[in-house]
């Protein structure tokens, strides 16, 4: 392949921004440039999962089932981090190698047959690999917030706009057999101003990284959690139903109640969410899921509100011609 074919490869990989999106660019850049029978991508459904999605970049004929000996060295390569060799009696060697996400986990594996291949084709996948990953540190140093490492501000306009195009999308099925719903909640931690204020501000910096490691160990993977500035969180989350949302939002809020800070004891936060639609702006959500919040804030604290019931229970009226809320 000619220098500028396999620099047009590289231009489209690192065009990339949305992970499983760079993932499959990488599986069709080994190809093109590797040449070789198959490139299989295997994608955790969840960190830790034994069951992988499955995507097949070259032959057309369908990729089988994984085996119980190939899902049992996928996990190793997962839990590892390092590449290896899959060795079955029915099908092909097949080379293993991982792939890290933005938070510097392992989070899918690509297989590659290499039969009959010389070893400046391993050579050709591994710098493809450093490459990848090389990439994939840019990105983490460009949208993580440097503190928690959640996703920062900056970023957030790009991830709702792509969530709510895929939400347009006729037909658009969410991950896990969700039925498409969408949710945008707001955390703010309560009297947090008292944290810096007593303690000082690096334990208040202390405070705030143990809320967001206790954020990311209560959801799931693929949710989205931004730290949007000082003690306030976003996430964004799929879920079957408000009802639903509100348990999960409760279920967090009630474990970081049980949470003992150091030198802090306990924290709370208070908690608006609303629904997500496919033609809701940026702003108007976060505005939406603000009101919320404070009226979270306004009745207790330590509790989660959602926006939609409040306006539906008289609690909150909307005034729709100009998009502003009162109280009652």
């Amino acid at each position: 392949m000619q220098t500028k074919e396999v620099l047009a490869k590289l231009v489209l990989l690192t065009g990339e921004r949305d992970g499983n999106s760079l993932e499959l660019s990488l599986a069709q850049t080994l190809f093109d440039l590797v040449v070789p029978e198959r490139v299989i991508l295997y994608h955790a459904l969840q960190s830790g999962s034994h069951e992988f999605s499955v995507t097949s970049v070259g032959a057309t004929d369908q990729v089988a089932d994984i085996s119980e000996a190939l899902r049992q060295d996928l996990m190793l390569c997962t839990c590892t981090g390092q590449s290896m060799t899959h060795l079955a009696d029915d099908c092909p060697a097949l080379m293993l190698y991982p792939l890290r996400s933005v938070r510097h986990q392992v989070v899918a594996v690509v297989a590659i047959d290499l039969s009959g291949h010389t070893p400046e084709a391993h050579q050709t996948i591994e710098m493809l690999l450093k490459i990848y990953h090389n990439f994939i540190d840019l990105i983490n140093d460009n949208e993580r917030d440097t503190l928690t490492g959640l996703l920062n501000r900056k970023t957030f306009e790009r991830r709702m706009n792509n969530i709510k195009a895929r939400q347009g999308a006729v037909g658009e099925r969410r991950v896990c057999g969700e039925d498409g719903r969408h949710y945008l909640a707001i955390f703010d931690i309560d009297h947090f101003k008292h944290v810096n204020d007593n303690h000082g501000h690096l334990i208040g910096d202390e405070v705030l990284l143990l809320f967001s490691q206790l954020l990311s160990k209560a959801f799931r993977e693929h949710d989205l959690l931004f730290r949007f500035g000082g003690e306030e969180f976003i996430g964004v989350f799929s879920c079957h139903s408000a009802t639903e949302m509100q348990v999960l939002l409760d279920r967090f809020r009630l474990g970081l109640q049980a949470f003992s800070f150091p030198q802090v004891g306990q924290i709370t936060a208070s908690i608006g969410f609303t629904e997500i639609s496919a033609f809701d702006a940026s702003a108007s959500m976060v505005d939406r899921a603000d009101v919320a919040l404070y009226y979270a804030k306004n009745n207790g604290r330590n509790r989660v509100c959602h926006y939609e019931q409040l306006v539906g229970s008289g609690a909150l009226q909307e005034n729709r011609k100009e998009g502003e809320i009162e109280l009652f």
